[in-house]
């Protein structure tokens, strides 16, 4: 049974996460609201990536609970799968391919009828501002523009939630702009709610409507981004100065191409 309008999209009680003795999440409670852009930050080895991971069903929980669309995690595993889109850390695009060719694989990947493959993959690529193009090989994308294209791919089957894992690591200002853009756009578009993990403060401060902030697999903060500043007691305290005084560490990314993103995401995987 999906939730209602009125529900939360997304929902967890107690999850937890565990690898031998190590506690990856440590029973993690918290809500998405329909049309929310929810954000997780912390530093490496908080938890977040096993978070999501968990959450698009890559990776069983070890007790806990949680819900997507109403469908449980445990119970409804294929039915969660159809409700959610999942833009990963790691490259997730076919360099040697087109970016129309990359999202014809997946509109037949996400069962699209035929019929409505073309117009689906002409929307995407409308919307995401690649439609010029469309026809290049993705080797050669900058990063912006496989960010684009990966984040097309995802929204092809109109996902209820969609979950963003460092969606701008590796980007310059310009590239990681544009793709904030587009992010801001996906709500309005197409519905969407989004949970994203970064380690940009600046990123979740423009994007996000609440942030948990994450430290050793449990949350230690959550809220709006101006209530969590607000916390600090502070005059003029950012988000940087909140993920210190609740994670007590700084952090820091940069970047460019295809290759030169693909090599920082695949060092930023690791060392989650």
């Amino acid at each position: 049974m999906s939730s209602s309008s009125s529900s939360p999209i997304l929902r967890t009680q107690e999850l937890t996460r565990r690898f031998g003795e190590f506690t990856a999440v440590d029973r993690l409670t918290l809500s998405v609201e329909p049309g929310e852009i929810f954000g997780l930050i912390g530093p490496n080895g908080a938890g977040k990536t096993t978070t999501i991971k968990m959450l698009t069903t890559l990776l069983p929980p070890t007790s806990g609970e949680a819900t997507i669309a109403g469908y449980d995690l445990r119970r409804d595993p294929a039915e969660v799968r159809r409700s959610i889109g999942y833009v990963p850390q790691l490259i997730s695009a076919d360099a040697q391919v087109s970016g129309y060719e990359n999202l014809w694989v997946f509109a037949r990947l996400y069962s699209i009828p035929r019929a409505e493959r073309e117009v689906r993959i002409r929307d995407a690529l409308e919307f995401m501002g690649l439609s010029g193009v469309a026809d290049e090989l993705v080797k050669n994308y900058s990063g912006g523009m496989i960010r684009r294209l990966e984040i097309a791919q995802a929204l092809m089957h109109r996902p209820r939630v969609l979950f963003l894992d460092e969606p701008t690591v590796g980007l310059d200002p310009l590239a990681r702009d544009a793709v904030w853009e587009q992010i801001e756009r996906l709500r309005g578009h197409y519905g969407t709610s989004l949970m994203l993990t970064t380690h940009y403060m600046e990123e979740a401060d423009r994007l996000c409507e609440r942030i948990a902030v994450m430290h050793r697999g449990k949350v230690v903060a959550l809220g709006t981004p101006a209530a969590l500043k607000a916390s600090l007691g502070a005059p003029n305290a950012t988000l940087q100065d909140v993920f210190t005084k609740y994670a007590g560490e700084e952090v820091e990314m940069a970047g460019g191409g295809y290759r030169e993103a693909g090599r920082t995401r695949r060092v930023a995987v690791r060392l989650e």
